[in-house]
């Protein structure tokens, strides 16, 4: 497994993260707590989760259960010091806390139920699920309007969880900070306002970046390279597109169609299934498998990037691993180009 730093922490952690939501719900503890150790086994050492976990569905009832899996899963085997654990903090949804959100009156309050949840008294990355002001993604990006934002009354809000951040960081509570679901300008701003409050650098960004969501691609890159901001890209495989089972518009029993959205968050369009035959005939063409492609391609990238899976199964993530050693050819890539191009942004 590759190691790269998360920002400029100094922090090492594997360029594959095991992502964590579907803990609880559609993967059972025990398979939970199997995934987790063979994770560690090979080579990954970071793993991510949240407040609002487990998802498909989000239910106001199941918030936090995700983490206090977690935290019996270090109680039951002690291995707390081998993991470097990021959690995140709600937004303003109703479905967390009854919209809440969070802020400078709260954010302390907020770190000190996941430790409890998390059955420990650190949390390596600490990050925030979405900018309180609104967030392009999630295909939101097709109607996007920030021109109500107030540009002061954000900054201000940024400065004062930056300050509270930055005190729990000197208590010894979490080590680095990051975003999800944020913009090159809400990065830079972040980044500057930290500057001037002495609150923690921003390290890295959680958002979603795969074959065929590469919004991240232009403004984000550039941030990244410039700032040393580490993306976490999440739904590498495209929640489950780039694996092949929803072709033909299929339900597969037990998948997240059947579990969640049957438009999986939007991605279900009259582009997408034809984009994602278009990656599925470069694997075959190569004889590679449809999924170590699109992991390996997440690592030839030109920015730093800790790719965040999920596996609903053992027998998902096992599939996974064995692509860890795949290296993709010039050939590989420019096909995978050719693709792009001729499939943009199918959602």
């Amino acid at each position: 497994m590759n190691r790269l730093e998360l920002g400029r922490t100094g922090i090492e952690v594997s360029d594959w993260c095991l992502g964590t939501m579907t803990f609880g719900t559609q993967t059972p503890e025990a398979d939970a707590f199997a995934q987790m150790d063979m994770a560690l086994e090979a080579g990954i050492d970071f793993f991510d989760t949240a407040e609002m976990y487990p998802v498909n569905p989000v239910r106001p009832e199941t918030v936090g259960t995700c983490e206090e899996l977690i935290g019996r899963w270090f109680a039951a085997g002690g291995k707390r010091d081998r993991v470097v654990l990021a959690t995140k903090a709600g937004g303003d949804s109703q479905m967390i806390r009854d919209g809440e959100g969070y802020g400078p009156d709260n954010i302390e309050t907020l770190i000190d139920a996941s430790l409890r949840r998390l059955g420990t008294d650190y949390i390596d990355l600490y990050q925030l699920h979405w900018p309180m002001r609104g967030s392009y993604m999630f295909r939101q990006n097709w109607t996007y309007d920030p021109s109500g934002q107030d540009r002061q009354r954000t900054v201000d809000h940024m400065a004062g969880v930056l300050e509270a951040l930055g005190r729990a960081q000197k208590a010894g509570k979490i080590r680095a900070f990051g975003m999800s679901n944020e913009s090159a300008w809400g990065c830079t701003r972040w980044i500057d306002v930290a500057e001037q409050v002495g609150g923690p650098r921003l390290a890295s960004v959680q958002n979603e970046y795969s074959l065929l969501c590469r919004l991240y691609d232009t403004d984000m890159a550039e941030m990244a390279v410039n700032e040393d901001v580490t993306l976490l890209s999440f739904s590498p495989l495209a929640a489950g597109l780039l694996t092949g089972k929803y072709q033909g518009d299929v339900v597969p029993v037990g998948s997240r169609r059947e579990a969640g959205s049957r438009d999986l968050g939007g991605r279900m369009t009259d582009r997408v299934l034809p984009a994602v035959q278009a990656y599925l005939d470069v694997a075959a063409k190569y004889g590679l498998d449809p999924v170590h492609v699109a992991m390996a391609w997440q690592r030839t990238r030109p920015f730093p990037i800790s790719a965040i899976f999920g596996a609903t199964t053992k027998a998902q993530l096992s599939h996974l691993l064995a692509g860890d050693t795949v290296k993709l050819s010039d050939e590989v890539l420019t096909d995978i180009d050719a693709a792009h191009r001729s499939h943009p942004m199918p959602y």
